[in-house]
């Protein structure tokens, strides 16, 4: 039987639907840029199989975690993935891939910069990377199990760094899902109210692992029991893709090589 931390939403938990949905929805606006080779960095459960490789002519699926990588290989026997932990990407040469798609990756990567100089390595002249990452302007607490998290600016620095174009956007929300991003915060605050020492910015990120997920489970658990429907009834059409980053709850950005 699976396991699923918080920091893996997995659309078979129903607390989790909000986040599964937001991560949803990166693939699903991704799929305009979607065309020839793909390499997806990160590639999970398979969700960028099931909405991207029809788009493709070719799929290779990128991820660290071994056992994720076997039952893909079960799920999907015609498709290609590997196990690799990354950066750098050994194996593959110069200027492989059309396009490169890498959600929720990039925050946990320790050298960043070497990370992003691989991807545009690996795409073909005219190709494109999408990445997505936490807006950390609406961060509710430090998360243990990313090295950091980027301001919109701060991103578009590093990537206009290594890249010729950068699009900058915003993986948004209406309403519903402003009012259980606000349910939320109003719910991590009282619990961080006991951090009076604020030890979350001040222990090694191995140490708060353990507890944030505890504390992370126990808060998905009570709004989904709190807010009932606000919870099951989000879906990925709830969060729009905007053309302001700053507004976004996550950062959606396109990377072009001339």
């Amino acid at each position: 039987m699976a396991t699923y931390t918080t920091e893996i939403a997995s659309d078979k938990l129903i607390s989790d639907n909000p986040i599964h949905q937001r991560l949803l929805k990166a693939y699903i606006a991704a799929q305009p840029w979607i065309s020839g080779s793909l390499l997806e960095i990160g590639c999970g459960e398979g969700r960028g199989v099931e909405t991207l490789l029809p788009l493709a002519d070719s799929y290779l699926g990128i991820d660290k975690i071994g056992e994720v990588i076997q039952d893909l290989r079960r799920k999907y026997p015609a498709v290609e993935f590997k196990q690799a932990v990354i950066p750098p990407f050994e194996g593959i040469v110069d200027q492989s891939f059309d396009t490169i798609v890498s959600f929720q990756v990039i925050e946990h990567i320790e050298d960043d910069r070497l990370f992003l100089q691989e991807i545009y390595r690996m795409l073909k002249p005219g190709g494109k990377a999408i990445i997505s990452t936490p807006n950390n302007t609406h961060t509710l607490s430090r998360n243990p199990w990313h090295v950091r998290e980027y301001l919109p600016q701060e991103l578009i620095d590093l990537s206009a760094s290594i890249f010729d174009r950068v699009e900058a956007k915003g993986i948004g929300g209406n309403e519903k899902v402003w009012a259980y991003h606000e349910a939320n915060r109003q719910s991590v605050q009282k619990i961080m109210r006991f951090d009076i020492l604020d030890l979350q910015h001040k222990l090694p990120a191995w140490i708060l692992r353990m507890p944030y997920e505890i504390l992370n489970r126990f808060n998905r658990n009570k709004l989904h029991k709190q807010q009932g429907d606000s919870v099951t009834g989000i879906s990925h059409e709830d969060y729009p893709l905007v053309d302001k980053p700053t507004s976004g709850l996550d950062l959606f950005y396109i990377l072009w090589r001339k």
